[in-house]
């Protein structure tokens, strides 16, 4: 949808009796960015930029708002069927998967060890091609990363990780889930990791910067994370300004957090070291006293289930855990995995960037103060006295007069009036907000602003 910005703007003022003429205009990056999710494997995060994970964490909130609380039926995934394949046993993995899959019109079909033995009685090879002539896509928990690198190799259709050695990107969808619904934005937000230098952790180090997310992780010595992901981590952390600290001292790695997370010592395929473990993670149990050098606003994570070693049941029952609605997560993050490797139909439209409006000699800087992120509008930091113009495709509105600082509420108002809220965004502006339904393109232009730039 390209239409000309100039003409429209023009069209605007000359009907709303306004005698400037637009002369120039530029945005910065593109508006019009599809995510391409469709077909692609959900194997490690790495594989995926901080816009294409925001966007599943969007179709999250979208789906959960609109099933849960509006009770719609979505048969999205009508007449597809989901291979499950578990080499461990899981009881969120599986009922998520389940009732998420069944909830979009899907088919599951859960298969055990007793069902299928990968690499043992038939190859990897030949258990991918067979799965790719029955099932839409396969969802695999198993012990070997390679494993799943293999079946994403042979396979035709999409291979989504339930968990490997190495990687287990659907419960960090959650777990960010969980927290943009709790602190309504992810950017800034330092994660403390006290625990095992396991697959959750790797995971967080292969998308926490991505998202402006700072990493401060203790783990016991011996039992830190694999060194290739750790460079991959420093990599990620330097090109998005971000802070990763790895160290051995769980008070260290809490101080300043706003997010205590641990998991658990014993993974399964472990229990032969159960009694070396527990003993090389004495001092890493989350109490009171680790939330103390936290920030004011901590809260807890812990994927499930917990044994009390790990965390004690002051920090797991009290207000601040957030491990029930981190475990409910599950299921709409886990949807959305399935969903976006068989079919994509929605756009998504990017950060406006830095745009200038020219009028009547003056212009007015945009950056900072206008942000798009998946389709829903806000208005972030400070706002001006100044006119407004809406651009939409369908229709072209222009106000004067009105006062932003004074009268958020009643622009709040106008605006919820002309576009209704289809469902609740998954980030919350501190100011005014616009909700825009699917294809729409919206843009707020200031016009005539103060005579200095705004900083």
């Amino acid at each position: 949808m390209l239409f000309n910005l100039r003409i429209l703007l023009n069209n605007a003022a000359f009907r709303n009796g306004h005698s400037f003429v637009v002369r120039n205009f530029r945005c910065g990056q593109p508006l019009q960015n599809k995510v391409q999710l469709k077909g692609r494997d959900l194997l490690t995060l790495k594989n995926f930029t901080g816009e294409e994970i925001k966007y599943m964490l969007w179709l999250s909130a979208d789906l959960k708002f609109r099933i849960k609380q509006k009770g719609e039926y979505l048969p999205l995934l009508q007449g597809k069927s989901l291979g499950m394949i578990f080499e461990k046993r899981s009881t969120r993995t599986r009922l998520s998967t389940e009732t998420g899959f069944a909830l979009l019109g899907g088919h599951p079909c859960f298969l055990t060890t007793q069902d299928i033995h990968l690499g043992v009685n038939e190859s990897l090879t030949d258990t991918a091609r067979v799965l790719s002539s029955m099932t839409d896509a396969v969802l695999a928990r198993v012990y070997k990363q390679s494993d799943l690198d293999t079946l994403a190799k042979e396979a035709s259709i999409p291979i989504i990780n339930g968990l490997s050695d190495l990687y287990h990107p659907i419960q960090i969808l959650a777990d960010y889930l969980t927290l943009q619904e709790h602190y309504s934005s992810l950017k800034g937000l330092t994660l403390s990791w006290i625990g095992d230098g396991n697959n959750i952790l790797h995971s967080i180090m292969m998308s926490a910067a991505k998202f402006g997310m700072h990493l401060q992780a203790a783990t016991p010595k011996g039992y830190e994370p694999d060194p290739s992901v750790t460079k991959l981590a420093e990599q990620y952390a330097k090109e998005n300004g971000t802070k990763l600290l790895l160290t051995n001292d769980p008070l260290e790695a809490a101080h300043g957090g706003n997010v205590l997370i641990t998991d658990t010592w014993i993974s399964m395929g472990q229990e032969e070291e159960k009694k070396k473990r527990l003993q090389a993670f004495q001092g890493y149990q989350v109490t009171m006293k680790t939330a103390k050098v936290a920030a004011s606003d901590w809260t807890f994570l812990h994927c499930l289930p917990r044994k009390p070693e790990e965390v004690d049941d002051e920090v797991f029952y009290s207000p601040r855990s957030l491990v029930f609605p981190e475990a409910e997560n599950r299921k709409w993050t886990i949807m959305v995995s399935k969903k976006q490797g068989m079919e994509d139909k929605f756009f998504v439209w990017f950060q406006l960037g830095h745009s200038c409006l020219w009028g009547k000699n003056k212009q007015v800087r945009l950056s900072n103060y206008i942000t798009c992120s998946c389709n829903i509008y806000f208005f972030f930091q400070k706002l001006y006295n100044t006119s407004l113009v809406l651009i939409s495709i369908y229709s072209v509105f222009a106000w004067s007069e009105i006062n932003l600082l004074s009268n958020k509420s009643i622009l709040t108002k106008i605006l919820t009036t002309l576009d209704p809220p289809e469902h609740q965004p998954p980030l919350f502006a501190n100011h005014c907000k616009l909700y825009n339904s699917y294809f729409r393109i919206s843009l707020f232009m200031f016009r005539e602003g103060p005579n200095s730039v705004p900083v």
